[in-house]
């Protein structure tokens, strides 16, 4: 039976895949030093010698911040280069899924996003993964866009230089108190929660879009005093505002994603994101 392709396997959530991989098929696990995405050839020759069936694709540029800055490389990640990984996915027929952000959407709606929602984007990263998403689904018979935020693991996140967790923890620790946004709302997501959801579409051959989240949500203030409670940690959490921190990048204020599809396809809830949160924090222990 032909191989199943991870890409980006060195990554948060890659890393996690590869741990909660539950299929009876090979998997090949890639690492960026083995296989950049920027390289189209690479890329087409590593496709014509493993032939594979399915195709992960998790490498992005993630960095919001730095998107702004580095326009060119954001997009030559996150849209040209999965254009051409599109195009090599369907020469050989192969089902190719690719993960995306709520970033997509320009947080202005009351309610969760469903997948059908318009997308208006506020900053670099959201254009760049809306211009990917694009391109798989144009360019890729077989395909599978999975939408989802906040995301954290314990493998952290190297295009971040930690994840959210992570780096509450460590401040919090260090200086006792945190300053954290109280008007960008979202679902964090365990990535662990959301490798578990990706292997039962992927085993189910789901389609088109998909929004994966854990339930639930909360704004990055509450998340991170969450964080410090379960963590039994005696830290400040002060509120303020996306302004008052000087952003480069515009964050959607709402961006909670509807799951509605992915149970109605048939796929068990994420867990709450409360629960996820602790498990997450039971796993990594008292030091980060």
């Amino acid at each position: 039976m032909p191989p199943i392709v991870l890409i980006g396997a060195n990554g948060q959530l890659g890393t996690d895949l590869q741990r909660e991989f539950p299929l009876s098929r090979e998997l090949i696990a890639l690492t960026h030093s083995q296989l950049d995405i920027l390289q189209p050839t690479r890329i087409a020759a590593v496709i014509d010698e493993l032939r594979p069936e399915v195709i992960v694709n998790t490498a992005a540029f993630v960095n919001v911040e730095l998107c702004e800055i580095e326009v060119d490389t954001a997009f030559a990640v996150n849209a040209h280069a999965v254009r051409n990984l599109a195009m090599q996915a369907d020469r050989i027929g192969a089902y190719l899924v690719h993960i995306s952000t709520d970033y997509v959407f320009d947080g202005a709606g009351p309610i969760p996003y469903v997948e059908e929602a318009p997308a208006a984007p506020l900053n670099v990263y959201g254009r760049s993964k809306l211009e990917g998403e694009s391109h798989v689904r144009s360019l890729c018979r077989r395909h599978l866009v999975v939408r989802s935020s906040g995301l954290y693991g314990v493998a952290g996140s190297s295009g971040k230089g930690g994840n959210f967790v992570r780096t509450m923890l460590r401040v919090g620790r260090e200086k006792g108190e945190v300053t954290v946004v109280t008007d960008q709302v979202l679902g964090p997501t365990n990535t662990v929660d959301l490798a578990q959801a990706l292997w039962w579409l992927v085993e189910h051959e789901a389609q088109g879009i998909v929004h994966a989240t854990n339930a639930g949500s909360c704004s990055w203030f509450d998340f991170a005093r969450a964080i410090f409670e379960l963590s039994g940690l005696d830290v400040a959490v002060h509120p303020t505002d996306s302004a008052r921190l000087g952003y480069r990048a515009r964050r959607p204020p709402y961006s909670v994603l509807d799951n509605a599809r992915l149970h109605a396809l048939g796929c068990k809830p994420l867990r709450l994101w409360r629960e996820a949160l602790a498990a997450h924090l039971e796993s990594i222990g008292p030091l980060t």
